[in-house]
């Protein structure tokens, strides 16, 4: 899977048809939603559905009990249900890992997880731990390093010289030290509400994760919904967010929810998502759309994201 290449619109649009199609006759809660629609001349005329209705629904279109992904929440607030099937797991899985890979590369370390190994025996699947697994592939073994007390199991970094970490944002803040003898691959995503209250920027928390480690040690932040699991838009050199040929993002007037080709409301799809009708989403971030070349090389659409709405609702910090 080459994650991006100039990618057949057409095509696109028709898998997003037959996948809205089969939603709409295998969910009845999508159907009452979405009743009068029967087909699309362009993704901007697809159906979709605001972020916050998997908070207060379970959406399946599939008859395997599978798994479900949930949310972290903000106190009060209802976190998000995902429900997963087998084979929407497996799509999901190949997208992360060719996304990851092609910022990565090929190379394999030993992967450090800054969570507790408790948190694996949760009910529903944390999305913060399948952020984790998505990983899993891009590793030659994975371990779950804080202990009860929330320190870092330092033992296991004495087992090799070179590390693939993933945490959330504010815990590599929080609990990372200084392994000045170690080159370190360090892959975040989320709790940036945290770091945004302690006022600490993007680039003081990369470089101080890069000045905790040997040279050669590299930082890659990432940007994800747990209401689309599997497709994540890493932060590319030149500061853009590209969009992988199964997935699309759209930017909508927060008012009008019409198109625009200022900053807005970002839109996201994509064709792995057959378990549930998350394949099209609304969410509460804004973004805009960057047309042209980017330096880093990747083709296809790339976007630039700029924040929340104004007065959205905090999403959990978990999200992938």
């Amino acid at each position: 899977m080459k994650p991006y290449a100039q990618r057949d619109d057409r095509g696109f649009l028709a898998e997003m048809i037959a996948l809205t199609r089969h939603h709409l006759d295998a969910c009845p809660e999508y159907s009452r939603i979405h009743p009068r629609w029967s087909d699309a001349g362009s993704v901007a005329e697809l159906p979709y559905l605001h972020a916050g209705v998997f908070k207060h629904i379970v959406l399946r279109s599939s008859s395997e009990a599978g798994r479900v992904l949930e949310s972290s929440s903000t106190t009060g607030n209802q976190p998000s249900r995902i429900v997963l099937d087998r084979s929407s797991s497996e799509h999901q899985q190949q997208s992360a890992q060719a996304i990851l890979e092609d910022y990565l590369g090929p190379l394999r370390y030993p992967l450090l997880v800054l969570d507790q190994a408790a948190s694996l025996r949760s009910r529903n699947v944390p999305a913060r731990v399948a952020a984790a697994f998505s990983l899993q592939s891009l590793s030659t073994d994975m371990h779950f390093v804080l202990d009860d007390a929330g320190e870092i199991k330092r033992e296991i970094l004495d087992t090799a010289d070179e590390f693939l970490v993933y945490g959330l944002t504010y815990l590599l803040w929080q609990n990372w030290r200084p392994t000045p003898d170690k080159r370190i691959h360090f892959v975040h995503s989320g709790g940036w509400k945290k770091m945004e209250a302690l006022r600490i920027e993007r680039v003081e928390f990369e470089q101080r994760l890069l000045d905790f480690s040997a040279p050669g040690s590299t930082v890659l932040d990432y940007y994800g919904l747990v209401e689309q699991p599997g497709v994540i838009y890493p932060l590319c050199r030149s500061g853009f967010r590209h969009v992988p040929v199964w997935a699309d993002v759209l930017v909508r007037d927060p008012r009008s929810h019409a198109l625009t080709e200022d900053a807005g409301q970002l839109q996201l799809m994509n064709t792995l998502a057959r378990s549930a009708p998350y394949h099209s989403v609304l969410t509460e971030d804004v973004g805009c759309i960057k047309p042209g070349y980017c330096d880093c090389g990747r083709v296809g659409k790339r976007f630039e994201l700029l924040g929340r709405l104004p007065q959205a609702e905090l999403r959990g910090c978990a999200n992938v």
